[in-house]
């Protein structure tokens, strides 16, 4: 079965891809969303958040996704420090995951797929990009967050023109209807490859 690569930045529409692939019957995984729930159910991952971060990490409510943001968004070697915590846990969940997978292909959706090395995993790439002005916007939308916090984030990601050289396909998401098509006519190639 073949793994296929979703990435793009922030606020590039790679989710709301990903569930158009999910439609037409693909396993999607979200990297991101699985993260999540690692750095909440691990004991290992919490404390060595803890430790890196402090005890703002975490509340009684679980992760403290803002505080978390504002640490690593703003420090670049933290932020490879928590990723070195986080996607290797997230790496062998996919391979468990993938291995109940049934079909061609599947989708595994990464916001960091190159920076993680993940790509290297994958048999196809494909990346989502959209204007800026638009990216920030829907993050602002979304997220409830600042242009300025939005910014740093986009700061911190690998840029869409290095992604787009190592990228099989590019879909520019600006318009659903022009992105479905073009996620149809993906389809259409990886499912007869």
């Amino acid at each position: 079965m073949k793994v296929v690569g979703l990435t793009g930045g922030i606020g590039s529409g790679k989710t709301t891809v990903a569930m158009m692939f999910k439609k037409l019957g693909i396993p999607v995984y979200i990297a991101d969303e699985e993260a999540k729930k690692i750095m909440v159910n691990s004991k290992v991952v919490r404390r060595k958040l803890i430790q890196l971060l402090g005890e703002k990490a975490y509340t009684k409510e679980g992760l403290n996704k803002t505080y978390i943001a504002s640490q690593i968004f703003t420090n670049p070697e933290k932020l490879k420090q928590v990723n070195a915590i986080i996607h290797p846990k997230v790496g062998q969940h996919f391979k468990r995951w993938l291995k109940k997978q049934k079909g061609t292909y599947v989708i595994k959706e990464s916001a960091i797929l190159f920076e993680s090395g993940a790509h290297k995993d994958c048999d196809k790439i494909i990346l989502v990009t959209a204007p800026l002005n638009e990216r920030i916007k829907r993050v602002i939308l979304r997220d409830k967050t600042t242009e300025e916090a939005v910014l740093n984030r986009i700061e911190n990601q690998m840029k869409d023109a290095e992604k787009a050289k190592l990228s099989d396909f590019i879909i520019e998401n600006k318009n659903l209807d022009t992105t479905y098509k073009k996620v149809l006519k993906i389809h259409n190639i990886l499912s007869n490859l």
